[in-house]
């Protein structure tokens, strides 16, 4: 097989690595992707677009079920509704499809040559893939690395049986009975509420005092009272001990030492994501680590000239948008463009019930920080859209600089705060004031307002609480 020589190769299509070929194709490098498995990575085949799409059917079906039920305060009733998994899944894989033919499409349109196999390093230049028709040798001035990651193992639940993924959980092919689901971080809370909503009883099984423990506890309380609501059980300074022999229960230790026995049709497992640093050749390179991760400087450079690195392999947050903006970046260094990122502006969201979303610093970090601060809030209760939705569970909060009111921080918690994720990173990006949020007009009656009200609260006139 002929030898390809290349300006760019990414190893790797996930949102990274497929963000930095499109946009090098963009650019006129000629740029080279391998990919092992399908173009788009985990996010888009089996996380972050396929899990929305659960969460949807679930928040739907909850719905309809709600109003079969009479419980509705909009005077609108139903019949019981029913639910086809099968075309549930069918609806999510299609979507799926959709979008990654859109990226085939794309890095095709940028002249981006695509080469499926398991690539290995032979040195900072020289990489062979494993493909279906033989070995295939890609030889690159620089390289980006953007492996992401994959679902943490625990030794004593090993994946198999009734013990599951959340890729598995997104296939399943009929809907457990009884799902205990290990881990109470966003990924567990996500799966566990769909599953909940569509009728399985849940059990989340958290071994921190309390679930979302990356998320302070003024954020995360909503979502407790609404886990209770829809019925799931949670157990939190509790910690899995393995199956029973049967393998029909999960044993757990509590907080009091006592053994309580879970029965399960399924245990998902959701402890987290290890960056994929094994397998493509690392030891035949000289790279820097920080922890488990590659480390990289503020334009993803590795310890290895021409050798970048994005993603998930980088470091936390491990969020899909993250490693576009990186995939954007080395992109342009590589077309000669000056370039760097800063991370302080990253949102992270939960798409939990009610939604959480949170950009900068916490009230916490921002006095870690040794400067005084302002702190306000606004509810949802005195936000006319949110009543309008029956969401007014919530908040948006606001954390600035007491002396120069510099925006610091912003988080929010309610139904459809996702949405909101862009305005709060915009402010901190730009570098706003209070005043800036509290002097742009924001339409009404919309959810924003609430980003509005909490700015005028911080500076002492809100208008409507």
């Amino acid at each position: 097989m002929k030898e390809i020589q290349t300006k760019l190769l990414v190893i790797g299509a996930g949102p990274g690595g497929y963000v930095c070929a499109i946009r090098a194709g963009q650019l006129g490098i000629d740029t080279v992707i391998v990919e092992a498995k399908k173009l788009g990575g985990v996010c888009l085949n089996v996380g972050c677009i396929p899990s929305k799409a659960l969460i949807h059917a679930a928040d739907e079906f909850h719905a309809a079920a709600q109003l079969s039920l009479g419980k509705s305060p909009l005077g609108i009733s139903a019949g019981a509704p029913t639910l086809s998994l099968a075309k549930t899944i069918a609806w999510k894989d299609q979507i799926v499809g959709r979008l990654t033919s859109g990226v085939s499409a794309l890095l095709k349109r940028g002249k981006v040559k695509i080469v499926v196999g398991v690539a290995r390093f032979r040195d900072g230049k020289t990489v062979a893939v494993e493909t279906e028709t033989g070995t295939q040798i890609i030889r690159a001035e620089s390289v980006v690395i953007a492996t992401g990651s994959g679902p943490v193992a625990i030794p004593f639940l090993p994946f198999g049986g009734p013990v599951i993924s959340s890729t598995q959980a997104l296939a399943v092919s009929a809907l457990p009975e009884r799902l205990v689901v290990v881990g109470g971080g966003y990924i567990g809370l996500e799966l566990g509420t769909a599953f909940a909503k569509l009728g399985s009883d849940v059990t989340i099984v958290e071994a921190e005092p309390r679930i979302l423990p990356l998320y302070d506890a003024e954020l995360t309380r909503p979502v407790a009272r609404r886990l209770t609501e829809l019925g799931v059980k949670t157990l939190t300074g509790a910690k899995a001990r393995g199956l029973t022999p049967k393998g029909d229960a999960l044993l757990v230790d509590t907080e009091d030492a006592k053994e309580i026995r879970l029965p399960a049709d399924k245990v998902l497992v959701t402890v987290g994501r290890a960056p994929l640093t094994e397998g493509w050749g690392r030891e035949e390179l000289a790279l820097d680590m920080d922890g488990k991760f590659i480390r990289v400087d503020e334009h993803c450079r590795t310890s290895m000239r021409g050798v970048y690195a994005i993603g998930d392999v980088t470091g936390e947050p491990m969020l899909a948008h993250r490693a576009m903006a990186q995939g954007e970046m080395v992109a342009e260094i590589a077309a000669g463009r000056n370039r760097s990122w800063d991370k302080r502006a990253i949102p992270a969201i939960c798409f939990t019930d009610p939604e959480i979303v949170a950009v900068g610093a916490s009230p916490e970090e921002a006095r870690r920080g040794g400067a005084e601060i302002k702190v306000a809030l606004f509810p949802f209760t005195a936000n006319g859209r949110a009543m309008t939705k029956l969401g007014e569970e919530g908040f948006v909060r606001v954390v600035a600089r007491a002396d120069n009111h510099l925006l610091l921080g912003v988080q929010a918690v309610g139904r459809d705060v996702a949405e909101l994720a862009a305005a709060f990173g915009l402010a901190l990006e730009m570098g706003a004031r209070l005043e800036d949020i509290a002097g742009t007009i924001h339409a009404h009656p919309t959810l924003g307002e609430a980003f509005h009200e909490a700015a005028l609260r911080d500076l002492g006139h809100a208008l409507h609480i």
